[in-house]
């Protein structure tokens, strides 16, 4: 028991420290997806920090099996080299019972996964999404860039050279296109942005307005002290059309809505459903795999290089089978029996390995000349 104790305290530090370590990483690296929301529209970093939180379950559920691997292997090769196994084995110590730590908080941890997939990543990525949304869409954000030509909707243009700290615009350009009879450019010397309950208004001072015609060509001119552009037509734009398939749960992605067994979009469903159900057992397969090869023949006092690069690397087979699977399944929904099977086959090939020890197993130094 105090065996068991020691070893799943250096486990869990281990894949604490793992873990902080990727997730951080990973934050920074996709994070640098976000600072055009902060350089062009101005997002303050609270909110840009709220962002990057809620894309944190995504993140963990991928890096949480890799870190138990890690951890796994780190701890283990540690105890090899500072003879602690070796003394455990000699005492009588099955790989199997050496196992037990690791197996113990492999499963908490896919249990952790599980409650990544199948709940808090739809719930996080959705919020993700929503609030994404907003910030690209919100029209004070959108207008407010300077020396761009703004995009606002399918048929306005907007272009604002300078803008200061009380709000106040100089230097306004609207074009706007949404009457097929008739294209409009207005122009002003300064001006101003309001958002009311009807929707976003422009308010010019000192300009002028020119029409034209797009049947007959003709052209009229219009100058105006004060001026009001009314962008309120472009309501259709709050929410959202459509949903990505992380915001679903596991029942919408077994029974997606509106979508025939022929199409593209259902078997991707399907794919993403059965993935979220075997990508967390990867939680136990990688670091069961790693230690059947760590802990397999004899010990040498070199060290364990060429075992924990072999156990890497079919990690990464593993890894690379699991993911390969779902894009086979979102093309032929047959082949759905693939994807447990790259789980299962290496799953069962580790556990064999380590019980298949017979019971009075022993490292058998090897000589090093």
């Amino acid at each position: 028991m105090q065996v068991n104790t020691y070893f799943t305290k250096q486990l869990v530090l281990a894949f604490m420290v793992v873990v902080i370590s990727l997730t951080c990483v990973v934050w920074l690296s996709q994070s640098l997806r976000f600072i055009d929301l902060i350089v062009n529209r101005g997002l303050p970093l609270p909110t840009f920090i709220y962002l990057t939180i809620l894309l944190l379950p995504t993140w963990l559920s991928i890096v949480m099996p890799i870190a138990i691997f890690a951890s796994s292997l780190y701890i283990y090769n540690r105890m090899l080299v500072d003879r602690e196994i070796i003394v455990l084995v000699a005492a009588g110590l099955s790989p199997w019972r050496l196992s037990s730590p690791v197996l113990l908080v492999s499963l908490i941890v896919t249990i952790l996964c599980y409650s990544m997939t199948l709940y808090f990543i739809p719930v996080s990525y959705q919020a993700f999404k929503e609030l994404q949304f907003k910030i690209r869409h919100n029209y004070t954000d959108i207008l407010l860039r300077e020396g761009t030509f703004n995009a606002v909707g399918k048929d306005i243009t907007v272009y604002i050279r300078e803008r200061n700290l009380k709000g106040g615009l100089s230097g306004i350009i609207i074009n706007d296109e949404r009457n097929s009879l008739e294209s409009i450019t207005v122009m002003a010397e300064s001006g101003a942005l309001s958002v009311t309950e009807k929707g976003p208004q422009v308010f010019m001072r000192n300009g002028n307005r020119q029409s034209r015609n797009t049947k007959t060509g003709q052209v009229g001119l219009l100058y105006f002290d004060s001026y009001t552009v009314d962008l309120s037509g472009l309501n259709s734009m709050s929410q959202r059309s459509w949903k990505d398939q992380n915001e679903y749960f596991l029942h919408e992605l077994l029974n997606p809505r509106n979508e025939t067994e022929s199409s593209k979009r259902y078997k991707k469903f399907i794919a993403e459903a059965h993935y979220r159900i075997t990508s967390p057992l990867l939680a136990i397969i990688l670091p069961i795999l790693g230690l059947a090869v760590l802990l397999k023949g004899e010990f040498s006092r070199r060290g364990q290089t060429l075992r924990i690069c072999t156990a890497v690397i079919l990690a990464g087979l593993v890894e690379c089978t699991v993911l390969g699977s779902k894009f086979f399944v979102a093309q032929n929904a047959m082949l759905i029996p693939i994807m447990y099977g790259t789980v299962a086959a290496p799953l069962a090939i580790a556990f064999v390995s380590l019980i298949s020890y017979p019971s009075n197993f022993k490292f058998k130094p090897k000589r090093d000349y």
